[in-house]
């Protein structure tokens, strides 16, 4: 466990809280490794829920931006690719994931709500996925699958925020809810999870997954290894 992860480990429910609260849940390497790591240990457990949440003001800034001038490309283009990996991991999870929102959320924040198959916010949460405005091409799949392609471009394509209103008419989430109703969201949850085997409700998720991991892989790894990545990611941040 890492300090930027707290792992809240029940026998058949594991609850992942994103805790940098000061950077607004950012995700540093070391965050987005412990997510991974956690991940795959709650797979080898057999674990049937996994939740996932954001300590303080929200769910998740997305990718940190923080010293990326010292980093050289190539690091940058390694944390995209462990970003993809991480979301990669729980699309394809044979467990019930769960992700809970609040607050503003950006970028590849987002994209984790996306690659969670059950996904709720409070009301004030809102998103924003900016990544195609410095030429990363991160989940654009995923979030098409969920709210159909006209929908995906008319927000993925001006890169612009939604709110919790629209997110569930377009059905991004599937309800915005108060905090104080999630208990009696995760207890639901729980009782899909149990409804099923562990072998049977990972055959089910297989067989509804429409995502295609080696090209998305392949599509993020283009777009961040195009030259330039440092120059567009500063003219975005200067915007």
């Amino acid at each position: 466990m890492s300090e930027s992860l707290i792992i809240h480990r029940q026998p058949d429910c594991w609850a992942f809280t994103l805790n940098r609260p000061e950077k607004r849940n950012a995700l540093s390497s070391e965050l987005v490794e412990a997510l991974i790591s956690g991940v795959e240990d709650a797979h080898a457990h057999g674990i049937p829920l996994l939740v996932f949440r954001g300590e303080g003001k929200n769910f998740s800034a997305g990718f940190d931006f923080t010293d990326y001038e010292t980093q050289s490309e190539g690091d940058l283009l390694l944390r995209m690719v462990r970003i993809e990996t991480l979301l990669q991991l729980l699309a394809s999870s044979g467990s019930l994931t769960v992700a809970l929102a609040h607050g503003r959320n950006f970028g590849a924040g987002v994209d984790i709500l996306a690659a969670c198959k059950l996904r709720y916010c409070a009301p004030d949460a809102s998103f924003r996925m900016p990544g195609l405005k410095f030429g990363l091409v991160l989940g654009t799949r995923r979030f098409r699958n969920i709210v159909g392609a006209a929908n995906a471009l008319s927000i993925l394509g001006n890169a612009r925020s939604f709110d919790a209103g629209e997110a569930q008419t377009i059905g991004f989430i599937q309800r915005a809810a108060p905090q104080e109703d999630w208990p009696a969201l995760l207890t639901q949850a729980a009782e899909t999870a149990d409804a099923l085997d562990a072998c049977t409700r990972a055959s089910l998720y297989r067989a509804l997954d429409t995502n295609d991991m080696d090209t998305d892989m392949a599509e993020l790894a283009r777009s961040a290894a195009r030259p330039g990545l440092k120059a567009r990611i500063r003219q975005y941040l200067a915007a």
